[in-house]
């Protein structure tokens, strides 16, 4: 099995009812880690623990609001009881308010901000005393390509995903010395439900398809397996020499 390291470790993957994050989940339990399906959505969390388990592995669905201290704290130790250890924690909630600056009401960017950065704060801060405690952890970070450039109709999504990168940049440096790497993944577009709802409505799909090609060195955009993959690798030992980064996952559209 490739990433033999990782057999009978624990991840937590937040918002991993669906898209994204459920793809990471089981691509984690894939290689044989326990997974907690942390989500807020109950229904979602135990439909997708319960494919974790159809891999042969442990998969625990949880609840969590990743705004509420109270709940991420609730999270970690319902892990802990139900899993023992805690070695990876994928922050993977997220959101986003798709409108014009001017659009923009006080309610969509308290909301982009509380879950896309505030959420990655009390999710880290609930895992952390643990990973300290073992001298051992990855946090990965779901971000976007927007954190990095300048993407129309996000204001308030780039400036949180900006700062969760610059979060796990910090908890790199002093988090270090625990053998705790703290790394972010910035995805350009990903092909999801909610991407075609998002985006296509300006453009309309045709026009975004021919944009694709022209911006997308590789040609399409990602699949959720290309996400997940890169999460893969940075939970793993192969990776243990990486942290404090934000790596593009997004064909070649940033290249820097």
């Amino acid at each position: 099995m490739a990433y033999e390291d990782l057999k009978g470790k624990v991840a937590i993957v937040t918002g991993a009812g669906q898209g994204i994050g459920e793809t990471i989940a089981l691509t984690l339990a894939g290689v044989g880690m326990n997974v907690a399906i942390a989500d807020k959505n109950p229904v979602t969390a135990e439909q997708v623990a319960g494919k974790v388990q159809a891999l042969g592995v442990k998969g625990l669905a949880v609840h969590v609001d990743v705004t509420d201290p109270a709940s991420a704290e609730q999270m970690v130790q319902t892990v802990l009881s139900e899993l023992g250890q805690i070695d990876v924690l994928v922050n993977n909630a997220g959101r986003i308010a798709y409108k014009k600056f001017t659009d923009l009401t006080l309610e969509d960017w308290y909301d982009d901000v509380n879950v896309n950065l505030h959420g990655v704060y009390l999710c880290s801060r609930a895992v952390v005393p643990h990973m300290i405690k073992r001298r051992s952890g990855r946090i990965i970070t779901i971000s976007s390509d927007s954190a990095k450039i300048a993407e129309i109709y996000t204001a308030a999504y780039s400036a949180a995903k900006g700062g969760a990168n610059a979060l796990m940049k910090v908890l790199a440096r002093e988090l270090g010395r625990y053998n705790i790497t703290a790394n972010a993944i910035c995805p350009g577009m990903v092909k999801t439900p909610l991407l075609g709802d998002t985006f296509f409505g300006d453009l309309g799909e045709e026009k975004m398809k021919q944009m694709i090609k022209v911006t997308y060195p590789l040609g399409r955009i990602a699949e959720t397996q290309d996400v997940a993959d890169a999460t893969l690798f940075l939970a793993s030992d192969a990776a243990k020499y990486i942290t404090g980064q934000t790596i593009s996952v997004d064909g070649g559209y940033v290249m820097y």
